[in-house]
């Protein structure tokens, strides 16, 4: 690992060890690993010695704390005893919670015990800002908005000098900085139907990022602290309207009150709420009838439906926001399994966009704005160590079994309110399009013992609690092969591709991913029903299966054969048009932003490999030009994008960004969906794109015929400057 400069250390001395994270090697050793448990009263000989510098996952060979103030409601439940023993974190929810109250037990006393059960690894979540939690009553907090100067005196302080005593150096400390804070200011703070009064004032006096600023700084002092800030859901930030803008507050409050993007080990998403982690049947690229699903109802336009592809994609975003190339994420399973009878298995019915997404998806609830004690619900997947590329852990931050909040008005000294969104006969709001709530009746305040939620959660289980996927990973027990694809189909050739479809197979617990094989060698695999085999010799046959396979591993017999035949000839064919719209209808601002599509207009399919598109403009200024893919409907990955100097001097075009394809075929009739991209100067400076030969003001899709498409070397569509 190469060493992270801070400037500053508890020492005086050198800054902190920086997380390295080879991409090659991502997670890969560990995958799947799952968390080792500490049973209360048990002990580790292999705890490690983490003093000397910070590690790159610190979940990694670790043997976490079990609270056992929870652990002993949860094991008084009935059937409680199966995820009694699994490591949660522990909530600082007000400055009382610090020294501990009637109800549980202090900081201290969670730590010594920690060192008492043989944990070598401590979770904690940092949850007490001024004006906590602006659009949410039920999670209001004791701090009023202008108290930054108690938040940071008598509750940072005091948690950081616990956390600093070198009695628990040996403990790697995962603090979880303030859930429901800085999202707010991105969705709740601007006019829209979200917004609220209080979150508007908090967005003004940016007690918030202070808040948060300050406690990073703080505690990323202390050299076995692992800070992971709250990145909120898919269901509240996955609106291109809120992923970048949420990206650039974070980062803004990692470099506020002397903090640093150092000071940010990783963020989290889905904290105490009920995204589901996986659609094993709704992809966001799927299409019903020529309609995507992102224009059904559920979906609302969202670039995302569940929560490990926007963890994924929001922590690309964040390295380029400038946070480290190593960031880690983690995923609150604990309250979003949606398993029972109504878990879907298989896609849904095709007879319309809103039947489609509705029959698929795992997810239950009434609106993915719902959050409060959904009813439905199950314990997903239990706590384990680097389970996909990019995540560090699956963990369990909202422990089973506390409420959300009270489902009428009670009183208490929390200064916990009365939130509407946690009754369930309220009708809603903007938040949640006006829908019924799905909140569980007779709940109590927020992080009080809920039994009747912990009875559903564990009925409503997925992986179920009675195998298929024990703590000892996903699908452990599952030895039942998904069933064989059907259908299979060639939708276009060209002379060098050859696209395929296929009905979904099925499975016991899900169908995550297809093989496919060309004469008897598999070739490329997918997570989708169709793919594109390119690369191909012109006039040539070639025979094709398919296989699924479900997360335990296990793989279907083949499909049927399939026959196919390339077409005769080398180049592409077909007629080509190019699509625009300005995602930016600003001409003075700092990022060029728009969406493309390619359009096929003709009567055979075409290569994508063979095109490329032109966007010219002018830089307006020395500083280097840099293009970012934000999101595509054929993946980001399977699109190319280089900014270049165009060789002539017309006006508003010395320069073009040159879009490519990596693979893949366009059939007859189709589009390739859209691809959102980004300009930025390497020193944020404004551009003046009023007068760029490509630009338009159009906000919708329209044929351009000042974006160049060029077949090879040919311009087939639109002009050149």
């Amino acid at each position: 690992m190469s060493t992270r400069s801070r400037g500053k250390s508890p020492s005086g001395g050198a800054g902190h060890r920086r997380r390295a994270r080879p991409a090659a090697a991502l997670t890969a050793l560990f995958l799947g690993a799952s968390l080792a448990v500490a049973v209360p009263g048990s002990a580790s000989a292999d705890a490690e010695d983490v003093t000397a510098a910070r590690v790159d996952n610190p979940y990694v060979g670790a043997t976490p704390y079990v609270n056992p103030d929870w652990s002993a409601r949860a094991a008084a439940e009935p059937g409680g005893s199966a995820i009694a023993d699994e490591p949660s974190f522990v909530w600082m929810d007000r400055i009382a919670a610090i020294e501990g109250t009637t109800a549980g037990r202090g900081l201290k006393e969670h730590l010594d015990t920690a060192l008492d059960q043989g944990a070598d690894l401590f979770q904690v979540v940092i949850y007490d800002l001024p004006g906590r939690d602006c659009s949410a009553l039920a999670s209001n907090g004791e701090l009023g908005p202008t108290e930054i100067g108690r938040y940071k005196s008598e509750y940072i302080d005091p948690i950081a000098e616990l956390l600093a005593d070198p009695a628990y150096a040996d403990l790697r400390i995962v603090a979880l900085i303030e859930p429901d804070s800085l999202p707010n200011l991105v969705t709740n703070a601007g006019g829209t139907a979200g917004s609220t009064p209080e979150c508007a004032v908090m967005k003004e006096n940016g007690n918030y990022e202070k808040g948060v600023g300050y406690a990073l700084s703080t505690l990323g002092d202390i050299p076995n602290v692992y800070n992971y800030v709250d990145a909120a859901h898919h269901g509240w930030l996955g609106w291109d309207t809120n992923f970048v803008p949420a990206a650039q507050q974070f980062k803004k409050a990692a470099t506020t009150e002397g903090a640093t993007v150092d000071d940010v080990h990783g963020f989290i998403v889905n904290t105490a709420n009920y995204s589901v982690l996986k659609e094993p049947y709704l992809k966001i690229t799927d299409t019903v009838n020529g309609t995507t699903v992102r224009q059904s109802k559920w979906v609302d336009w969202n670039y995302y439906v569940d929560e490990l592809t926007f963890a994924q994609g929001l922590r690309e975003e964040l390295v380029r926001q400038g946070f480290d190339s190593g960031l880690g994420m983690l995923i609150d399973t604990a309250r979003n399994g949606w398993g029972g009878d109504d878990r879907p298995t298989g896609p849904g019915p095709t007879t319309s966009v809103d039947a489609y997404v509705d029959g698929s998806r795992a997810d239950r609830r009434i609106h993915a704005g719902n959050w409060c004690n959904q009813s439905g619900a199950g314990v997903g997947e239990r706590p384990v160590t680097a389970p996909e590329p990019g995540i560090d852990a699956y963990v369990w931050a909202k422990p089973p079994g506390e409420s959300d909040g009270s489902s009428e008005p009670i009183d208490n000294d929390e200064g916990k309110g009365f939130d509407r969104m946690c009754d369930p006969t309220y009708e809603g709001n903007g938040r949640n399009g006006f829908s019924l709530t799905g909140a569980l009746p007779d709940s109590p305040v927020a992080g009080h013992w809920f039994s009747a939620q912990f009875q559903e959660l564990l009925a409503n289980a997925h992986p179920p609690l009675d195998g298929g996927g024990e703590p000892g990973g996903p699908g452990e027990d599952d030895t039942t092969a998904p069933t064989a694809p059907t259908g299979l189909k060639t939708t276009a050739t060209s002379a060098t591709t050859v696209s395929l479809s296929w009905t979904a197979a099925t499975d016991d617990t899900g169908v995550t991913g297809y093989d496919v094989y060309r004469d008897g060698t598999r070739v490329g695999s997918t997570t989708t029903t169709a793919y594109a085999d390119s690369g191909l010799a012109p006039g040539t046959a070639y025979t094709y299966t398919v296989r699924a396979k479900d997360a335990a591993g296990n793989v279907s017999a083949p499909s049927a054969s399939l026959a196919a035949t390339t077409d005769e000839g080398g180049g592409s064919t077909g007629a080509l048009k190019v699509q625009y719209r300005t995602s930016d209808t600003s001409p003075t601002d700092n990022q060029i932003r728009m969406g493309l599509q390619v359009v096929n207009t003709g009567q055979s399919a075409v290569n994508l490999a063979d095109v490329k598109l032109r966007y010219w403009f002018t830089p307006d200024g020395s500083s280097a030009v840099t293009s970012t893919c934000d999101w595509a409907q054929l993946g980001c990955g399977g699109v190319t994008h280089t900014v270049k100097q165009a060789s002539g001097s017309a006006p508003g075009a010395s320069h073009y960004v040159e879009v490519g394809f990596a693979s893949g075929s366009l059939a007859p009739g189709a589009a390739t969906g859209e691809i959102q991209l980004r300009l930025n100067k390497a020193d944020w400076s404004t551009f003046d794109e009023s007068d760029d030969y490509s630009r338009s003001t159009s906000t919708g899709f329209t044929d351009h015929a000042k974006i160049g498409l060029y077949l090879g070397a040919a311009l087939t569509w639109g002009t050149a400057p």
